[in-house]
């Protein structure tokens, strides 16, 4: 593969990483808002994190004025104790501890597929076979992504936990599909290019392709 294409194909990656990264730690996944006579909540939930939001509204001393005040705090997310992942919620908590992992592990290969792009590009004879270890890298964590992607939805989709009844997808969880839509473009595009370039295609492997040449072997007479 040509050096523009493994640039490319860097800044694409670095790209995907860094939404990644803000999905795993936005903790707005699902939004859940309520409304009382007075009071208007709104909860986030992240995959790591539970954010609350309150303000409450009441009538002032004046006539016709009213005086507001507001509280936001966030915890860990899911809580042994506070959502009960040791009776009715086990499943969830496990699942959506599960989610958490499979994201990491997606970050993971995304910085993996970086230090493989770094190091095959250094010399010539790497540029020719490292497009396979980097479009395999970028792919799995395009699958792990997904993975956390369906878990997420079928939690939500299921009312596993009880405010979800009342959510919305947020940010995060767009973003994550962002990430592994994209992780899965960018495999395949490598695929291409690297098979191209294999097969002498100039504008895969360059105008200075040399294809490999099977040394000969002769036999000898005894």
């Amino acid at each position: 593969m040509r050096k523009t294409s493994y640039a490319a194909t860097f800044v694409a990656v670095v790209v995907i990483l860094v939404i990644n990264i803000l999905s795993s730690r936005l903790p707005d996944w699902l939004i859940a808002r309520y409304d009382t006579a007075n009071t208007h909540v709104t909860v986030r939930y992240g995959l790591m994190e539970r954010c609350e939001s309150s303000a409450i509204s009441i009538p002032g001393p004046s006539k016709g004025g009213r005086l507001e005040y507001s509280d936001y705090e966030c915890r860990q997310f899911p809580s042994r104790v506070q959502d009960k992942c040791d009776n009715e919620n086990r499943l969830f908590c496990a699942l959506w501890t599960s989610a958490q992992y499979f994201t990491e592990l997606g970050v993971g290969f995304a910085a993996m597929g970086l230090v493989a792009l770094v190091i095959g590009i250094s010399t010539h004879s790497r540029r020719r076979r490292v497009w396979r270890a980097v479009a395999g890298l970028v792919i799995l964590h395009a699958v792990f992504q997904l993975v956390t992607f369906i878990l997420v939805t079928e939690l939500y989709r299921k009312d596993r936990f009880p405010s979800f009844e009342h959510a919305k997808p947020g940010v995060g969880y767009v973003l994550n599909a962002v990430s592994w839509v994209l992780g899965f473009a960018v495999g395949a595009g490598v695929i291409i290019t690297g098979v191209a370039a294999d097969r002498g295609h100039k504008w895969a492997a360059g105008h200075r392709f040399r294809p490999y040449k099977p040394v000969p072997t002769y036999g000898t007479n005894v």
